[in-house]
């Protein structure tokens, strides 16, 4: 251990230069939801296999129910079940909850004290391991270890356990020692076992270093030898906060408050969660076909294509483009064992959540920005084969029904009107039903992604086909009422339908999560089109005008009984929801973008501040917070497949972006502060820039972007038509 003991203290001289990102980062933030979901603080290195936090119900919850060892996936579960104690456990001992005090989280290491027995536990993360350290005041070390799931743990030797847990189809393994002898009982309780540990002699510290596989107990067991081959706490809590040191300082910033300063590097935390790379010693075991491969590059799992594939993906394509190749070829890998292109990719395979076509976008939005070391062609396949012979529904993984080849002869989906009973058996009539005009829209832009993609590979009659189908937007645009509309098999409009709250349990029948005003706003491969369907761009900004100030109409507890993901509510507008993240920035394109930069920032000020309430609306591991760093940057990729990022206005005075190429990209705006956001002239690499928006090759090649601010808005800068930002279906991204 002399060795790793040396470079820390190399290291060290660095740290405390570099340790400001870090440090900024605070996980409570977003701690409780609104209404839904909250951030959990989870510890862990980037895009990590292994991630902790205590289990409880939010940061308000007094009683930490347990420890897991890992989780399974962003909020869905955890594997096993650990807890500190103090003398001889009763029976309650493996149910019952415990206060806590003196918390402390960082994204690499966590500490806390229980009340009454005052056990304190600290524990810090490699990849693919955990080290927990206790101290005992009574000197009596204790741990209760049990799965939380059906499965076995076993006593191996003197002072270590071995076992695994079942979850999803497939198995977790774990091996783990102890920094001393231990006495341990076993039982075993229905499908699980429970062990009590013991220290064979007093003592005030004992640690626990396990190493956890998807592979074998041997593989967990070399995994721990490799990671932590040694006794040293702390060597693997600096190390640990290295590695976030070196992912954070990609991005630095000057100005801004220190609140702002944590509300961004805590959103840059979020945004490198997921995916997480699961590869053991260049093998991996898959879900999709259970079994394991060996492949020198790494597999990635985790990922919830809907919500990540509008920032969160584009993010890493700028700071990390080759691990982003390596996400996408895994998801090529899975569409190889699996015979489909997966929706949300789980380590235990496909969950086939929300809706969209979203690999379609998230691959071309790659590739047109240079980022090639994935298998296209391959790719493209199983995107195609998802289009045409997939099911459209929501949260099925199914061949097509009749409503899609309805939908593949007409256009749209079909909606069924109120109290009409659901035909179709393969619809989830409990919950999700058929989100009709959702999907319509969703496969829209998809489909001109697959078009792209298609061009690029020579298929052209692909690309006419499929460039057609994405102008079925269209199709349920009802222009009389202004609205994205459902609509039924017979052609007819829905009605009645009142665009702020129809749309039954969940408001799915015809939408995904959000009402017709979120949703009308959903073409953004063709915004030149749907301007056109609004009356033209005078009359498109007029209504983009009065989304933000339309009342919602009912009370809010009435309207959250029907829209419970729309929080963070700015009229008719919600901050807490993804598909409204590019809403803002729709004004770069009918030449007022002014108003998106007023805007931006007061959606940043108002809803993502440092405190447990800092968030919204569901995080969903980056999803989210992915708007806040590009919007505090102060640009956004408002239609992923297209290379380009439309300014707004940046928080901070002066930002720098450190690239994997060695180049460097920064952003300098001069007489920046509260009041004076709005952009007055910009300059790239020295010359003038006479639009709002700027290529992906402008960062990626090095360069300085100037803005100079005022307070006053510039209202003749980004207003010719000619410069505003490409969004058409004609449009070449590789030109």
């Amino acid at each position: 251990m002399r060795n790793l003991g040396i470079s820390l203290l190399v290291c060290g001289a660095w740290l405390t230069v570099a340790q400001a990102q870090v440090e900024y980062v605070d996980p409570t933030i977003g701690g409780v939801g609104y209404l839904l979901q909250p951030t959990r603080p989870t510890v862990s290195l980037p895009n990590s296999m292994l991630r902790f936090y205590p289990v409880r119900r939010d940061a308000l919850d007094d009683q930490i129910h347990s420890f897991p060892l890992t989780i399974i996936s962003h909020r869905l579960g955890e594997l096993f079940w650990l807890m500190p104690g103090d003398g001889t456990p009763d029976a309650e001992a493996w149910h019952r909850p415990i206060a806590y005090d003196l918390e402390k989280t960082t994204p690499y290491y966590y500490s806390t004290r229980l009340d009454g027995s005052l056990i304190q536990i600290e524990f810090t993360p490699t990849a693919r391991c955990g080290n927990f350290r206790f101290t005992f005041p009574s000197g009596k070390p204790e741990i209760l270890l049990a799965n939380r799931q059906s499965g076995r743990l076993e006593t191996q030797g003197t002072n270590a356990v071995a076992g695994s847990e079942e979850f999803q189809g497939m198995k977790a393994f774990v091996y783990g020692e102890f920094s001393a002898p231990v006495s341990i009982s076993s039982e075993r309780l229905d499908d699980k076992s429970r062990l009590t540990i013991r220290a064979g002699e007093p003592g005030k510290v004992l640690e626990f270093r396990y190493g956890i596989s998807y592979i074998s107990i041997d593989q967990a067991h070399r995994n721990l030898r490799r990671e932590i081959p040694a006794w040293n706490f702390e060597a693997v809590k600096h190390l640990a906060r290295d590695a976030w040191n070196r992912e954070l300082g990609q991005i630095k910033v000057e100005g801004g408050t220190p609140a702002q300063r944590r509300v961004f590097y805590t959103a840059l935390y979020h945004c490198s969660e997921r995916m997480v790379n699961i590869s053991e010693d260049g093998q991996y075991y898959s879900g999709f076909d259970h079994q394991v491969h060996q492949d020198a590059r790494p597999f990635f799992v985790d990922n919830w294509l809907w919500d990540t594939y509008r920032a969160m993906e584009p993010l890493h394509m700028l700071l990390n483009p080759e691990q982003e190749a390596d996400k996408i070829q895994s998801y090529v890998r899975m569409y190889e064992q699996s015979g489909w292109m997966p929706s949300f990719a789980m380590v235990w395979g496909d969950w086939h959540a929300m809706t969209g076509n979203h690999s379609a976008a998230w691959m071309a939005d790659a590739w047109f920005k240079g980022i090639r070391n994935f298998d296209l062609k391959t790719g493209y396949e199983g995107v195609r084969k998802n289009a045409l012979e997939a099911t459209m529904l929501p949260w099925r993984k199914a061949p097509k029904c009749p409503l899609d080849d309805f939908y593949a002869e007409h256009g749209y989906y079909p909606a069924l009107p109120p109290g009409e009973k659901e035909t179709i058996t393969l619809v989830d009539t409990n919950w999700e039903r058929r989100q009709a005009v959702a999907l319509t829209l969703d496969q829209s832009y998809d489909d001109c992604c697959t078009a792209q993609l298609a061009r690029e590979l020579g298929k052209s009659a692909d690309y006419d086909f499929f460039l057609k189908r994405s102008l079925n937007y269209k199709n349920v645009y009802r222009a009389d009422k202004g609205f994205m509309w459902p609509k039924d098999a017979q052609d007819h409009w829905i009605e009645p339908f009142d665009p702020k709250f129809s749309g039954g349990p969940g408001a799915r029948d015809y939408f995904t999560e959000n009402n017709a005003y979120t949703y009308t706003w959903d073409a953004p491969h063709d915004y030149n089109g749907l301007f056109e369907l609004m009356g033209g761009r005078r009359a498109a900004e007029a209504k983009l005008d009065q989304l933000f100030r339309e009342d919602i109409g009912r009370p809010r507890y009435e309207f959250y009984s029907v829209f419970m993901d729309s929080t963070g509510m700015v009229g008719q507008f919600s901050m807490g929801n993804e598909p409204s993240m590019a809403i803002p920035y729709i004004y770069n394109h009918l030449g007022a973008p002014w108003k998106t930069q007023k805007r931006v920032r007061q959606l940043i000020e108002d809803w993502f501040t440092d405190s447990l309430m800092g968030i919204p609306g569901d995080e969903d591991g980056g999803g989210l917070s992915a708007f806040v760093v590009f919007s505090m940057l102060g640009f956004y990729p408002v239609v992923p497949g297209i290379p380009q990022y439309e300014l707004c206005s940046p928080v901070f005075d002066r930002i720098s972006i450190n690239l994997h190429n060695g180049k460097k990209f920064e952003l300098i705006c001069r007489n920046n502060s509260r009041d004076s956001k709005y952009i007055q002239s910009i300059r790239l690499n020295g010359k003038i820039l006479n639009r709002v928006w700027f290529r992906h090759a402008d960062i990626v090649n090095g360069g300085t972007l100037e803005l100079k601010m005022g307070n006053t808005p510039n209202e003749t800068l980004g207003a010719d038509p000619a410069k505003f930002p490409p969004s058409a279906i004609s449009y070449q991204p590789n030109n």
